[in-house]
């Protein structure tokens, strides 16, 4: 089939109609979501998000977004709530309600239902003049003014707004909550996103070699610990067992760029001093960072300012650090 339409112009429009319709939400912002974020917050049970269609399947992410941020939430299709599902929602849940144009007949049974169990009904619709919205003790507007869809039919752009009003709700939520990077990783355990959020440099660099040498060592021993190690690098360690200095790969070559000869040279003379170290409670993901922003491979591990250890980029790699 040969395209006749000019692609981009179409993919343009519905990008930049729907950044406008996320932009005005601003405008729809009041104190309902004042009142919203504090109903939640005081809320003993849970919050119920409830939609048919479309608007389920965006209520379904907005349930997800919530319990990955501390607030307890389940969803319950509006349709199997009328038969049946409605023991979901417990008197003191909180029930969200998501529907565009609020007059939808199961949202029109399934209002009435809500209200008599004594739950806070909120709607989040797209037309302020609807059932749900004259039903609901607050109102989260996501009216937008047209759909992308050309013929102002399809969920599009109204979806979006649903979705940015959800985060905006949960957002607000986990800020009040002082929800923590250390609370989401509760949540989060699997993964490589829970491992960026748990797994620290102590879980990883006991099970690597520790090359060491003495400031007093001989290039060619210093040669031999790093290669037998196989890290890129040996720790240099004084004689009371401080850290000194490291030894990499780099310094064995500018080694050779400016000396004819080894042999009378010491580890002393070839290592870089201060060199960059991470503590062994730091995360892996402080570790990986700190190497990319230095450009180098490995760093040296301390504990109580002891050498314990090396962690290599290739360990962060192999736990899907990146």
């Amino acid at each position: 089939m040969k395209l006749t339409k000019n692609i981009v112009s179409i993919v343009t429009d519905v990008i930049i109609n729907e950044s406008d319709a996320i932009k005005n939400l601003v405008n729809h912002i009041n104190d309902d979501f004042h009142h919203i974020i504090e109903a939640i917050l005081a809320c003993k049970g849970r919050v119920v998000i409830t939609g048919i269609g479309k608007s389920a399947i965006i209520g379904n992410k907005i349930v997800a977004t919530m319990n990955s941020t501390g607030t307890p939430a389940l969803f319950m299709h509006a349709a199997d709530a009328i038969h049946g599902d409605l023991g979901m929602i417990q008197k003191d849940d909180v029930v969200i309600c998501l529907s565009k144009s609020g007059n939808t007949p199961e949202i029109k049974v399934l209002v009435p239902l809500i209200k008599s169990r004594g739950s806070v009904l909120i709607g989040m619709v797209g037309n302020l003049d609807s059932y749900l919205a004259q039903q609901s003790d607050y109102i989260l507007d996501v009216t937008v003014e047209r759909e992308a869809c050309p013929n102002n039919l399809a969920p599009t752009t109204s979806t979006t707004a649903a979705l940015v009003m959800g985060d905006a709700v949960a957002v607000a939520l986990l800020e009040c909550r002082n929800f923590s990077s250390e609370d989401f990783a509760q949540n989060h355990p699997g993964g490589a996103l829970g491992k960026q959020l748990y797994l620290r440099v102590n879980d990883i660099y006991a099970s690597n070699e520790k090359p060491a040498v003495s400031l007093e060592t001989s290039v060619k021993d210093v040669i031999l610990e790093i290669s037998s190690k196989r890290l890129g690098a040996a720790a240099v360690l004084a004689a009371d067992g401080t850290l000194a200095g490291i030894i990499t790969d780099g310094d064995l070559r500018r080694m050779l760029n400016t000396h004819d000869s080894f042999s009378h040279l010491k580890a002393k003379d070839i290592m870089t001093k201060s060199p960059k170290t991470i503590d062994a409670e730091d995360f892996a993901a402080s570790a990986m960072t700190l190497m990319q922003s230095k450009n180098i491979t490995q760093l040296i591990v301390m504990k109580d300012n002891i050498f314990v250890g090396f962690i290599h980029v290739h360990d962060l790699l192999k736990e899907g650090i990146v």
